[in-house]
């Protein structure tokens, strides 16, 4: 009696070791962000420790403009260069995102800055520039003396702009207690202060 339980045991065993179902993999999709944009004769790339804007004549590298000097955390993702005209002048808007993360024990900090940088490709000159930067604080905080006792606290901290780009060329910033219009002077060659103009 005793070897007919234990074999009935071991087959129900085997039998439930095998009906398990297999996990099927989770394929990963990683998402490509663009680590360069093209538009005209334009192209905004990563060279080497660089971020430049590259001007090319008949699909050869003529000329660069340096928008930065590269780190090893802080490398540009999702980038974007197009091209508008404000105030009959040809411009061109250059948007990029970096992203850092900054983790201990007790706090967690995503940092996202997004750049938004105006150029006047003939006299390689920036004519705007802006960042807005979103910094979410994941922090432990201990609520006695002791250490016993602890919550999870979020926080969300905003620097800088939100950057607007208008369909006449001008441009708009905004964050919780300003805004500005800035409209862009041809003879200065730069943006200035839509009140003041």
């Amino acid at each position: 009696m005793k070897k007919i339980v234990f074999l009935l045991t071991v087959v129900l065993f085997a039998n439930f070791s095998f009906a398990q179902k297999r996990k099927t993999a989770v394929k990963k999709v990683a998402t490509e962000k663009s680590s360069s944009a093209k538009v005209d004769n334009l192209t905004a790339e990563i060279k080497g420790k660089t971020f430049q804007v590259t001007i090319n004549e008949k699909g050869k590298p003529v000329d660069a403009i340096n928008v930065k000097e590269l780190t090893d955390n802080n490398k540009p993702i999702d980038i974007k260069l197009s091209s508008f005209t404000a105030n009959g002048t040809k411009l061109y808007l250059l948007q990029w995102t970096e992203k850092t993360n900054t983790k201990t024990d007790l706090k967690t900090e995503d940092i996202t800055t997004v750049y938004s940088v105006v150029h006047e490709i003939t006299n390689k000159k920036q004519v705007f520039s802006n960042f807005e930067k979103t910094n979410n604080i994941v922090e432990k905080v201990f609520l006695d003396k002791l250490k016993n006792a602890s919550e999870t606290q979020e926080k969300i901290r905003r620097e800088g702009f939100v950057f607007t780009l208008n369909p006449d060329g001008s441009i708009t910033q905004k964050n919780k207690t300003q805004e500005n219009k800035w409209v862009y002077d041809a003879v200065k060659i730069d943006y200035v202060d839509a009140k003041k103009k």
